[in-house]
């Protein structure tokens, strides 16, 4: 009837306006890097925290040259040459952001299509979060481990996140927890036996495989060979460990024999000498390649884990 019609009506502008409102009163930034956020509008002002690029959040107040912002857990004033609004703010965020998808049922199954007569990869338990590929109609597409399986979206609620800002307070307790880590990862190891000769090997295959980076990469791969030296998984002396069979390429293409021949820089030399001594900056890492897919510690061109 016509009151029915008239509610459905009311419902539907209502959500309409809901959703303009939402568009309106967001925000991302456009910096390279990063920006200050400001107690007040004026660059006088403390600075409250910080907004880094392909952040987002919530415009609390507008004005000609200021915005006040809501960001995660801050707020403050940018100024606004260092904003994004309406569309554009939106198509960024529509690149950078992520949806996601929280389970709100037990074993919910990822099906290999999105039919429900489909085969199944897996069982999802209740509320795991999995990254959202597509939203379709009914179905919702997730990366599921390696794969892209389809869930039904009546069983997971979505979420969509963009970057956030810091406060003053959690910049500094992030760097905090990094210099702690970081700490940790370069406490000082028990020494490694070792003779001049295996020094000077040591010191041969850290120039291979690390001449061209930092003293820090360098550090990192002697490390990484005293770390073997000391597990028992591996031989117990640097000659054994670094002529295991298939491990270190320039052994087997003849690279080390030729560095060994030519001589070794002063710089690979006194990296073997402190990782010998105990020296490390990647803990008790095991192994490196070069950075890519595996997690790990990156230094220069490599991954240690």
């Amino acid at each position: 009837d016509i009151d029915s019609e008239d509610e459905e009506f009311r419902q539907m502008l209502e959500e309409a306006q809901k959703e303009e409102e939402e568009r309106n009163s967001f925000f991302m930034t456009n910096v390279d890097k990063a920006v200050n956020v400001r107690v007040e509008a004026t660059t006088e002002s403390a600075v409250a925290g910080k907004l880094y690029k392909d952040c987002g959040g919530k415009i609390l107040e507008r004005k000609e040259d200021w915005t006040k912002i809501q960001s995660g857990e801050l707020e403050g004033w940018v100024s606004n040459e260092f904003l994004l609004f309406g569309d554009e703010a939106w198509a960024l965020a529509d690149e950078v952001g992520e949806t996601t998808a929280t389970v709100l049922t037990q074993a919910l199954r990822v099906r290999k299509e999105p039919s429900e007569e489909a085969g199944v990869y897996g069982l999802l338990e209740i509320n795991t979060e999995y990254t959202v590929i597509e939203e379709l109609d009914e179905w919702v597409k997730i990366q599921y481990k390696n794969k892209e399986g389809y869930v039904f979206k009546e069983y997971v609620i979505l979420e969509f996140f963009v970057d956030e800002g810091e406060t003053i307070e959690e910049i500094k307790e992030r760097e905090r927890l990094v210099a702690l880590e970081k700490a940790k990862l370069s406490a000082p190891l028990s020494p490694v036996a070792a003779s001049e000769e295996d020094i000077y090997l040591l010191g041969a295959i850290i120039q291979c495989e690390a001449g061209n980076q930092t003293y820090e990469g360098k550090l990192a791969v002697g490390a990484v060979v005293c770390n073997r030296v000391r597990s028992s998984r591996f031989p117990g002396t640097i000659y054994d460990v670094i002529y295991s069979p298939g491990q270190f390429t320039p052994v087997s293409n003849g690279r080390l024999a030729s560095r060994l021949e030519a001589g070794v820089n002063e710089s690979c030399l006194q990296a073997a000498r402190e990782a010998v001594a105990g020296a490390t900056n990647v803990g008790t890492a095991h192994y490196f390649r070069r950075k890519g897919n595996k997690d790990g510690i990156i230094i220069g061109a490599h991954v240690f884990y």
